[in-house]
Formats: structure tokens, C-alpha cells, sequence
């Protein structure tokens, strides 16, 4: 959905998806720290009008803000001041309103003024990296909702034609031709990984994998940013020990990545 205008100069791209579970449930999971931290990436949330949030990417890539909007278990909205380089401030408002068959759709809007395009590629971005989450989020609140969560993202950027990055990476992960439904095995390195593929997606912009396993969500992809790509892989873990397997599973990917790849970049 392309970036939408008005004549004050507010520009703002807006997301819809349906989730399982309660308000409540979802709530808990789109607008807390514990929740973020399960299906999204490390979040810290103070949760009331005025408390500050921070969600951390890896080393050196964090964003912050402020809440502005707290309605529990419906309406949440925070402001990001440092998103960019030079950019204005994004706000974000999440509404959640309850469907029948115990659903709930989830709105998310992202919105900023600016007199200029600068900021439309980063903000149709928002858009495009949403969706593979969203499916990390439906996952988690239909088989782990409630168990502690833990997560890491490693990412790698390098150079060369984004299919043929992409068919290196799955080829050398065992997850080349994956289809939902088949049963893959990531290799002993970076770590082994077990599960079912539950969403593929690939376009020109974009590509990514879901696997989930018993007890884990990985989600490994990559995106074209302009003659480099980015490769990630987001794992998420659940359970009384989730903390100390993400904290033991992240050096392994990062290092695997930039031996892997970042002597193209």
C-alpha cells in the first residue's frame, strides 16, 4: 500500500492483521516489554502516558520514544524521536479491537509531517518489514502465548545481486525450494534447528523463511538497500530457560554471518 498524504503534510502508511486470542492476550503481546520480546525484538516499555520505550536491533541500532497513548487493552500509541538520521519524529498507533471466533484485528499506523519525500523510502520500509513479524506474532499467540519469550536479531550486510545472495544463504542453511508444510533442518553452524516451514515470501525487495520448531520461531531473510543486501536472521525462544538460549544462540549466528558473507561486502 503505497504512502498516504494530506494537505498538512502529515504522510503515513497503515497495517492491518488478524491474530488469535483476547484483547487482553494481544495487548499483553503488542504493548509490553515481555510481549515484544517474543515475537518483535528486545523492547523495554514503561507502561503509562509519558513512560519511555526503547526497542534495541543489535549492537549499535536502538530506537526510543515516548508514550503518548495508553488504553488498555485497546489503544496504544508512542512517538520515536531518533529513528533516523535527520528525521522527524514517527508516531505509531496501535489499535486492537476484538473479532468473533476469539480474533482480534490489529491496526498499525505510522505517521510523521515532512514537506519532503525524504523519509517515504524508510517509512514504506516499515511497511514491508511488518508482515514477516506479524506471522512471528500469530505464531506465537497460537502455540507459546503466556511461556516467557526470548529473541535476538544478527544481521550481515553485503554486496551482490539480492537472488543470488538469497539462493547462497538458503542453499548453504538447507532451506533452498522451502514449501509450508515441509520439515527442514538448519545445519550444525550456525546451530541446529529443527521445524516446520510455516511462511515463505519472496519478492524483489524482500525474501524470508519461517521455521517453527517445538520450542523456537527463526525467521531468516534479507532485503535489497540499494547495491548491498541485508541478511537477517531473527530466532525467538520460549520456555523457562528462553534468556539463556537466545544469549547462547546469538554469537553463533552473528559470527557465522560475518564469516560467511561479510568478505563480499
Amino acid at each position: 500500500m503505497p504512502i498516504k498524504k494530506d494537505g498538512t503534510g502529515k504522510r503515513w502508511v497503515e497495517m492491518e492483521v488478524l491474530v488469535p486470542g483476547t484483547p487482553e492476550q494481544v495487548w499483553q503481546a503488542m504493548a509490553t516489554g515481555p510481549g515484544y520480546n517474543s515475537w518483535f525484538t528486545r523492547t523495554t516499555i514503561e507502561e503509562k502516558v509519558g513512560g519511555k520505550l526503547s526497542f534495541s536491533f543489535g549492537p549499535e541500532m536502538s530506537s526510543t520514544g515516548e508514550i503518548n497513548l495508553w488504553e488498555p487493552p485497546h489503544r496504544f500509541g508512542y512517538t520515536e524521536y531518533e529513528w533516523g538520521e535527520k528525521a522527524p519524529p514517527i508516531a505509531t498507533e496501535i489499535t486492537i479491537t476484538s473479532r468473533s471466533g476469539d480474533q482480534c484485528l490489529v491496526r498499525m499506523v505510522h505517521s510523521l509531517f515532512s514537506s519532503s519525500d525524504d523519509w517515504d523510502d524508510q517509512m514504506e520500509g516499515f511497511e514491508r518489514g511488518w508482515p514477516g513479524f506479524f506471522a512471528v506474532l500469530r505464531l506465537y499467540l497460537t502455540h507459546f502465548a503466556g511461556k516467557k519469550g526470548a529473541c535476538f536479531q544478527a544481521m550481515q550486510a553485503t554486496e551482490g545481486e539480492h537472488l543470488s545472495v538469497w539462493k547462497r544463504l538458503t542453499e548453504t542453511l538447507g532451506l533452498s525450494g522451502a514449501n509450508v508444510g515441509e520439515r527442514r533442518e538448519l545445519p550444525l553452524e550456525p546451530q541446529p534447528f529443527a521445524g516446520t516451514v510455516e511462511q515463505t515470501e519472496q519478492n524483489r525487495k524482500q525474501r524470508h523463511v519461517l521455521l517453527r520448531s517445538d520450542d523456537g520461531i527463526a525467521l531468516i531473510g534479507s532485503y535489497g538497500m540499494g547495491d548491498k543486501v541485508n541478511l537477517s536472521a531473527c530466532l525467538f525462544f520460549y520456555g523457562d530457560d528462553a534468556d539463556a538460549r537466545a544469549a547462547g544462540s546469538e554469537p553463533k549466528w552473528q559470527g557465522w554471518l560475518k564469516d560467511t558473507f561479510a568478505a563480499a561486502g
